[in-house]
């Protein structure tokens, strides 16, 4: 199959929606011929190859983090694509457009589709539907509700990650059809290299707890500082950066804890998973994850998890086989989750080997069968364009 992928974010920019949406373009790419079309910020080549995958970046202005985008730049991104994809698909003849994020992607895809005539297959994350910490979350403005419910009425087949963006589907957009579930995946990580406690100035003794993605408000990471303070042989390692580094910073001076906080920022992938080695517990007090693929990296790694019940890591995670799925927000259970765990070398031992037997069905190699598998379902029900051949 000849693939067209749109997402407005793809490594080196943004976070796991386009992370796994690179995974899975590779994954795509050993068989299919696949082409990425994503924005680039100005330090970054306009086309690539990424293991098989040809990166097409069209440019957008304002772009100024790796991590977060912002409206301007989102803005910019929708006549740039549009133009950009119609001449690719022009030569191409691509078989299928698959669109990730409904927001802001979707209108590109959608037109490229209409006017390619070919399938759209629209895959939505999760935060482009819903983010309780944001007064722009498209769910709270009529017009966008509006908008995004036309999207995805409009679409040959729509996607969602996670039981609970289905459900937003229909809730929050009063859109009734059929929706495709498939769970997003990670890549395999390599085998475990010892790491040690030192690398990272934790104490041999300490109970440590890992914490890893952006620092956004969404992620509610100044209550792990509130954790931290009421398990007090612990240590707080953070994965990640963002705009809440300072203030999770200054809550831990507040709070007496800041010699216990360990802040390692954005790392490689090498540092990421010595981190996870050295860790006890992975933590997360995020509001709301559409899926959540964080908590697959820590499975991966044997990690016990505790985290909230809002969001699409329900559909994988369940006390007490994986860890705790705590009221949200009820942080008195959070903390005494916490300190059970700490307080139970058995349990996390079984939590370890049930995470590791589950992850299994969740690797990236999966993920790429399921969409295979969608794409050619697709197009078997599509009317056929003269002249184009579909290998699948």
């Amino acid at each position: 199959m000849r693939i067209l992928l749109c997402n407005f974010e793809y490594p080196p920019l943004g976070g796991g929606g386009g992370v796994v949406m690179a995974a899975m373009a590779r994954a795509l790419a050993c068989r299919h011929e696949v082409t990425v079309l994503t924005s680039r910020a100005a330090w970054l080549a306009g086309e690539d190859d990424d293991q098989g995958v040809r990166v097409v970046r069209v440019p957008v202005l304002f772009r100024r983090q790796l991590a977060v985008a912002n409206l301007p730049s989102m803005a910019a991104y929708l006549p740039a694509a549009a133009w950009r994809g119609l001449r690719l698909g022009r030569r191409a003849k691509f078989d299928v457009i698959n669109t990730h994020f409904v927001v802001p992607t979707g209108p590109v895809g959608a037109w490229l589709a209409q006017q390619l005539r070919i399938p759209h297959v629209l895959s939505v994350h999760g935060g482009d539907l819903y983010d309780p910490s944001k007064s722009s979350s498209p769910h709270r403005h009529a017009l966008l509700r509006w908008a995004i419910a036309r999207l995805l009425r409009r679409a040959d087949v729509v996607v969602a990650q996670s039981r609970d963006t289905a459900r937003n589907v229909s809730e929050l957009y009063g859109v009734q059809r059929a929706i495709e579930l498939i769970p997003l995946g990670i890549e395999r990580p390599p085998p475990r290299a010892p790491a040690a406690r030192q690398e990272f100035d934790i104490p041999a003794e300490a109970c440590v707890l890992l914490s890893a993605g952006r620092l956004v408000a969404r992620k509610a990471s100044l209550q792990l500082i509130e954790t931290l303070h009421a398990v007090r042989d612990a240590v707080l390692l953070v994965v990640g950066d963002g705009p809440e580094a300072a203030p999770l910073m200054a809550r831990a001076a507040a709070r007496g804890v800041a010699q216990r906080v360990r802040m390692l920022g954005y790392v490689d992938e090498a540092t990421k998973q010595r981190a996870f080695c050295v860790a006890d517990i992975f933590v997360s007090t995020s509001q709301h994850e559409g899926f959540g693929l964080v908590f697959l990296e820590a499975m991966a790694a044997g990690l016990p998890i505790v985290c909230y019940d809002r969001g699409g890591q329900t559909d994988f995670l369940h006390t007490p086989a994986n860890g705790y799925v705590v009221p949200l927000n009820d942080l008195a259970a959070f903390n005494s989750a916490v300190a059970l765990l700490r307080e139970s070398p058995q349990s996390r031992a079984a939590i370890a080997r049930n995470n590791l037997a589950a992850v299994e069905d969740y690797f990236i190699e999966r993920c790429a069968e399921r969409y295979e598998q969608l794409f050619a379902a697709t197009l078997a029900r599509a009317p056929q364009v003269p002249g184009r051949q579909v290998l699948v």
